[in-house]
């Protein structure tokens, strides 16, 4: 009974630390479900054929009782304090290495430069067999992921598969500061600066204030600054960094919730760093949040030319709040509104059946606001680009090499064959390097269909179900040979889109995270369209309504 009282105790810390805010509702709900659920653990505790394990049950529970509500609300047990920590700080205690499973192993996929991985010589396309003697065949990624993390300063015994040869490498491992920017520098036009933003820790405008100022000293007279991928973090370095760009005072973001506390208004509290800069901001459907703030506040200010994808539409905000026994819980408190007055959030996680799936916002519910010069913006769809940028869609075949990995273990032989390659921003692959590569994949065990295979198998079914085939039958199949997947074909077919992948695999092994953001550069659609706006001054006014 003891376990059980522990873990009930648990759940009523979780369930009961708003009682007091929550005595307006309806009390005797609660106290009905609290007590349904004491008699329930007690119950199972007492009677249940085998012995329970109050802990696991208490995690299920309560990671279910809050799946009803939405994904950012999140409870944080004690032994995943690490994952806390690594979200916040952006710090983990580890070698600094990206991995990836291939097959009944994982292998290191990209070594972060200068930790402590690469500084031991381990390479991207090692096979890891063993982490200080515990075989590591079949074992998920994620619990070599946990055995390779630790406490800076411990050492552990890596064996690797290298080119078909073992060998055991040392590691000591250090506190991991993922960089909030990652890469920052000068384009090839000399007067753009870049600087791209992955996250929003504790660190995030310290970093872009120090990159903003190398930038200028290096003779930057546009910006453009990167948040696509970026999911968010903390909304006070949000309003940090747009504080970079307007005048003191300003109001960036306010806060609305159901608890009158939670309702604030967040303003900039210090001078700019420059209110003139032309500034273009990149976003896509992987930039939330934070980065959601900086785009949408920047844009309702007309202080930046907003360019790239439609944003993802997160306009919730989180709290972290301390329970017992060293776990926390992060909860949604309120919704956050741009300066116009807009909320990004998209899909609506409140006003669902149990167990059904959030609904994006009706269209016939969304609303109209007007930027600081009149331009028209809506809410309920995350960040609207000013200018959209139309992009790609890739191929199923390049799709399949990366999947199974063609790429990533051609680009680990290259590595082996090819001592050095030009510099990242110039860096070309030879018409040799490409026929070397055909010849590769062409010998690897994958198949694929297109959709357009697809597409003429049901409409065969449809004209055999009504008695139309034999009539279309020739036909059938001379449009069937044409779209039905063809490796050699289709290698020279997707060769431009097959190129840049692959070259950005390539480039990884010699130059690491730079090397990759330093090649993107040649072929970035987003970053192409804001050189060619920022160029354009006239344009850029217009653009932002002046």
């Amino acid at each position: 009974m003891k376990q059980f009282l522990h873990v009930f105790a648990l759940i009523t810390v979780l369930i009961g630390f708003s009682t007091t805010v929550k005595a307006q509702s309806n009390g005797f709900e609660e106290i009905k479900s609290m007590e349904l659920m004491d008699l329930i653990f007690q119950q199972l505790e007492t009677n249940y054929v085998d012995e329970i394990k109050p802990g696991e049950m208490s995690k299920t529970a309560i990671d279910a009782m809050l799946k009803q509500l939405d994904p950012y609300t999140v409870y944080y047990h004690e032994s995943n304090m690490e994952d806390y920590r690594m979200m916040t700080t952006g710090q983990y205690g580890g070698i600094g290495a990206l991995i990836r499973k291939m097959g009944d192993y994982t292998y290191i996929a990209e070594p972060y430069e200068g930790k402590p991985a690469q500084l031991s010589g381990a390479m991207a396309g090692d096979k890891i067999l063993s982490i200080d003697g515990k075989d590591m065949k079949g074992k998920p990624s994620d619990e070599v992921s946990d055995g390779l993390r630790g406490p800076k300063g411990s050492t552990i015994q890596l064996r690797i598969e290298r080119a078909g040869q073992e060998k055991t490498i040392s590691i000591t491992r250090d506190e991991i500061k993922l960089a909030d920017v990652p890469y920052f520098g000068m384009l090839n036009n000399s007067t753009t600066g870049y600087i791209k933003l992955n996250s929003f820790t504790q660190t995030a405008s310290a970093e872009v204030i120090a990159a903003y100022g190398k930038l200028k000293q290096q003779g930057m007279t546009n910006l453009i600054l990167d948040l696509r991928g970026n999911g968010g973090g903390l909304l006070i370095e949000a309003v940090k960094i747009v504080n970079i760009f307007v005048k003191k005072g300003q109001t960036v973001v306010t806060t609305k919730g159901r608890i009158p506390e939670e309702n604030r208004t967040y303003a900039t509290s210090a001078d700019p760093l420059d209110l003139t800069i032309p500034l273009v901001v990149l976003v896509d459907g992987g930039s939330a949040s934070a980065s959601e703030i900086v785009s949408g506040s920047l844009q309702d200010l007309d202080r930046a030319v907003i360019i790239g994808e439609n944003s993802y539409g997160k306009g919730l905000v989180q709290r972290t709040f301390d329970l017992k026994y060293g776990s926390k819980i992060k909860l949604t408190i309120s919704k956050y509104y741009t300066p116009s007055g807009r909320c990004v959030q998209r899909l609506e996680y409140y006003d669902k059946e149990l167990g059904d799936k959030p609904k994006a916002i009706a269209d016939s519910l969304l609303k109209t606001f007007t930027t600081a010069n009149g331009r028209k913006v809506i809410d309920g769809r995350g960040i609207e680009p000013d200018i959209v940028v139309e992009k790609d869609d890739y191929s199923r075949l390049l799709l399949m090499l990366v999947s199974n990995n063609v790429i990533f273990n051609f680009a680990t032989d290259y590595k082996r064959s090819h001592e050095t390659i030009a510099p990242a921003k110039t860096f070309q692959l030879t018409p040799e390097d490409y026929e070397a590569f055909k010849a590769y994949a062409l010998k690897q065990d994958f198949t694929y269909s297109t959709a357009s295979e697809e597409q003429l198998e049901r409409m065969k079914k449809t004209a055999e179900d009504e008695g139309y085939f034999e009539d279309i039958k020739t036909d059938y199949e001379q449009l069937l040979s044409k779209v039905t997947p063809s490796k050699e074909r289709d290698l020279d077919k997707f060769k431009d889109e097959i190129t840049e992948i692959l070259s950005s695999e390539i480039v990884s092994r010699y130059y690491y995270q730079n090397g990759r953001a330093e090649l993107a550069f040649q072929y970035d659609k987003d970053v192409q369209k804001a050189v060619e706006v920022l160029s354009d001054s006239k344009r850029v006014n217009t653009i932002l309504g002046k």
